[in-house]
């Protein structure tokens, strides 16, 4: 997996004869955290995303830092924002993929692409094996995200199987099986 060619993580760059914005990347800073919670309040009908974002930073057993990354704009307004956070399949740990969200603005123009693939690539380099996802089927697959089912991974809950994705960051290591542990800010 890689996303070289729509950015360079940790220093977001766009192709230059594209025509689409430049969007930077890096893992949240303290910085960030005001914005953060904007986008997500910008992007969801509710706070509900917003509060899970913060809940699940206060749980040292599922919150990986390097792991929330932001997307911004040349002018340095974060733009959008993606969440892997520590889960478990079976017994196994994994991540799960989300909250992910644009401010309005900028939906349409990458920025949700360029901080989902910059964490994606973080997560592989730190040795990361599995990510599920619960979104929608027709924007996922883009990373490599396939239905779960095929990898024999469940939910708890009822989602029809179309909307239940994994992907293997490491091909050459076996993925593990069996139903998703999500934290337990996540309610299920």
């Amino acid at each position: 997996m890689t996303a070289r060619d729509t950015h360079r993580p940790d220093t977001g760059t766009t192709p230059a004869n594209t025509g689409s914005p430049v969007w930077r990347t890096w893992s949240e800073r303290a910085a960030d955290l005001a914005s953060i919670r904007e986008v997500l309040l910008a992007a969801f009908p509710t706070s509900l995303e917003a509060d899970l974002v913060e809940a699940l930073r206060e749980d040292p057993t599922a919150w990986l830092p390097r792991l929330s990354t932001v997307a911004a704009a040349d002018d340095g307004t974060v733009a959008g924002y993606s969440l892997l956070t520590r889960c478990h399949v079976g017994e196994a740990p994994a991540l799960a993929l989300g909250p992910c969200a644009v401010r309005p603005r900028h939906q349409g123009q990458g920025a949700g692409t360029a901080a989902i693939r910059a964490g994606l690539e973080a997560a592989q380099r730190s040795g990361e094996n599995l990510v599920v996802v619960l979104g929608h089927a027709e924007y996922y697959p883009r990373f490599g995200f396939d239905r779960a089912s095929l990898f024999g991974i469940s939910a708890s809950f009822e989602v029809p199987d179309e909307n239940l994705m994994a992907l293997s960051l490491a091909p050459s290591s076996p993925v593990p099986r069996g139903q998703i542990r999500y934290p337990a800010a996540f309610g299920v």
